[in-house]
């Protein structure tokens, strides 16, 4: 699949030889998206290493876009020297975080051991797979966790008012703990919370869904991680911040 994939590529770069001489493509092809897919947000238009091919993010996914902006491609792109999915790394830039830019007064912290690794997480207090992950943090050591209670009401109509009766509770990380490991829900209560910020916050981010995990160099992990992938999560953010990796 990779090897077509190229392939295409590389056909598309044949296609459009007549901008070749182009003084400032990426403006003319933004405009061209721009006109032709008003109701669509083009954003950060960038050359690849193939001649008249252009990468283009659409919301939170990308394309390839021939010099021509008319024909399109959606895939992967390989450095099979490097033996490096170009695609995959843009991705997982695009979707990092200011994690300093976090209003951690909003969320529920919990240290374990010195709390030398952080992680933010948005969390459901009624999905179960926000509960599996619990389980699976509680396995951690020399950690601080950041939760940000985020009910999804489409999905969960209680956890709202379950999020708040955590969020009023004398001892928050003790509440939380409690309904997420215990099943022991507390008592229905009310007080000022930071819930509808943090959905807000959430949505800004592009949280689509719970669990959802953050280090602090901004990188997503989804979903109800085991143990050891979030052990090998952490460690790698620090394996590439001791070596000062700034690639996108």
């Amino acid at each position: 699949m990779r090897i077509p994939t190229l392939t295409l590529l590389a056909c598309l770069a044949l296609a459009g030889p007549a901008w070749a001489a182009d003084p400032d493509p990426v403006t003319r092809i933004e405009a061209a998206l721009k006109t032709a897919y008003p109701a669509t947000s083009f954003r950060d238009i960038r050359p690849t290493p193939l001649p008249g091919i252009y990468e283009v993010t659409m919301g939170r996914n990308l394309a390839y876009v021939g010099s021509d902006a008319r024909h399109f491609l959606f895939g992967h792109l390989y450095d099979m020297r490097e033996q490096r999915d170009l695609t995959a790394d843009r991705l997982e830039a695009a979707r990092r975080i200011d994690f300093a830019s976090l209003p951690l007064a909003d969320a529920i912290t919990s240290v374990r051991g010195d709390g030398a690794r952080v992680l933010a997480v948005f969390s459901d207090p009624d999905c179960p797979y926000c509960r599996k992950l619990e389980q699976e943090l509680a396995k951690l050591d020399n950690v601080s966790v950041h939760t940000f209670l985020y009910p999804l009401a489409e999905l969960h109509p209680q956890a709202r008012s379950r999020a708040i009766a955590v969020w009023c509770a004398p001892d928050r990380a003790a509440a939380w703990k409690a309904l997420m490991l215990e099943g022991k829900a507390p008592p229905a209560a009310e007080c000022a919370h930071p819930i509808d910020r943090n959905i807000e916050l959430a949505r800004r981010l592009g949280v689509e869904g719970t669990p959802a995990l953050f280090d602090v160099r901004g990188r997503h992990l989804a979903g109800a991680a085991p143990a050891r992938r979030i052990e090998d999560f952490l460690g790698e953010g620090e394996r590439k911040a001791a070596a000062g990796e700034t690639r996108p």
